[in-house]
Parts: structure tokens; sequence; C-alpha cells
């Protein structure tokens, strides 16, 4: 299993960054190449949750934290940018598996958008959320072994969320990547991504040890995501 995420995430990056030079160095279409950039990463991790043939119960534990998530982000719509999200997301990844944790955070954006409005940054959330996920399953172990390990990466993931979707909003704005003025947009959504890493850090806080033993229970009870 290991090798297959390997594979994956290098399949991943690869596709990725051959696009982002053509985003880079084409002088044209920046927005719609970054679409498909963020669409074409998405790919390998969904071949990849298939090509684990996963079980029924595994696919429904999935399709449940993905719902917890989407409903979590749903509730907390009064208070702007300040969602239990990404810790669902972290969550799935770190008890359930990589895979599981990308399905959860890219399907949470594309479902929740229902709601909140799709457009062509739904692809930007999907990759930047999924991508959390991902990472949490793959360093799993060691988010379990000290809360301090967890509250860092928290932080972390709202920093790299906040990245992600700065860089769309430069390229819907210039249809080009402008660096200055990503610059200027990390400065002034500064205060966004402190609160974004901020609930991150308190829904974790809150929700990571009920609904991790409760994953583990179910684990244990159904013999599934054995290889996490």
């Amino acid at each position: 299993m290991n090798g297959k995420l390997t594979t994956a995430a290098m399949i991943s990056i690869i596709i990725f960054l051959t696009v982002a030079d053509i985003i880079l160095f084409s002088g044209k279409y920046y927005d719609v190449a970054s679409l498909i950039a963020a669409f074409l990463s998405c790919i390998p991790f969904y071949i990849t949750f298939e090509k684990s043939k996963a079980t029924s119960k595994e696919i429904m534990l999935v399709a449940l934290m993905t719902a917890f998530s989407v409903c979590g982000r749903i509730m907390f719509s009064f208070i702007p940018f300040f969602k239990p999200i990404t810790a669902f997301t972290i969550i799935s990844g770190m008890y359930l598996s990589a895979p599981a944790g990308f399905i959860c955070g890219s399907f949470s954006a594309l479902i929740s958008n229902i709601y909140f409005g799709q457009g062509p940054w739904t692809l930007f959330q999907m990759i930047s959320w999924g991508l959390i996920g991902f990472i949490s399953g793959v360093i799993g172990e060691k988010l379990l072994e000290k809360r301090i390990i967890l509250v860092i990466y928290a932080f972390i993931s709202g920093v790299l969320f906040s990245l992600i979707m700065d860089l769309w909003t430069v390229l819907n704005i210039d249809k080009e990547f402008n660096f200055s003025r990503y610059i200027i947009q990390l400065i002034s959504s500064f205060p966004i991504m402190i609160v974004y890493s901020l609930s991150n850090i308190v829904f974790l806080i809150l929700l990571q040890k009920p609904i991790g033993k409760k994953l583990k229970r179910a684990k244990k009870r159904y013999g599934i995501f054995e290889y996490r």
C-alpha cells in the first residue's frame, strides 16, 4: 500500500509541476491551465483509492466522515473562515488512510459548495483540502504521538490552504501569475490565514480524541483499513 501511495503522490506532483511550468512560462491562459493542473492532480489519488479495492464498509466510513465535514462547514457558515472541514479531513487521513483523507477533503469541498457556491475555485479547494488529508494520512503515526505535533500540523494546514487559494485569486484577477500581486494578496489575507489556522487547532483539539476513538473501534470491529 505504501508503494501505491508514494506512486500516486509522485504522479500527482509531476503532473502539477508540469502544468505549473506551462502556467508560469506560456504567457497565455494561466487561469485555464491552473484549473487543468488542479483537476489532473486529483486523479491519481482517486485512482489509488479505487485500486485499493475498498470494501463497502470502508467506503461508508469515508462517506460518513465527508458528511460530517460538509455539515460542519455549513453549520459554521455564520462565522467567516472558521470551519471544522480541515479537522475532519485531517482526522480521516490520520485514522483511516491517506487516500481516504484526500477523498474526504476533496469531496467535502465539492459537495459543500452546492451550498456555498460552485465555481473555478472549487477545484483549488478540492486539491488544497485533499492534499491536507493525504499528508495527514502519510504522517498519521507522527501526528498521533504528541498533541503538539498535531497542533503544529493543524496550523501549517491553514497556511497551506491559504497559499494555494491566494494563488487562484491572483490567477483569476490577472489571468496570469503576477508575483508582486501574489505577495500583496498574501499580506492582505494574513488575518484570514491566521483564522483558518486557529480554527483548525480548535476543532482538532475538540474532535480528534472522541471521533478518533470511534473510528478505531469501527476499524477493529469490522476489520477495515487494516493497512493503517
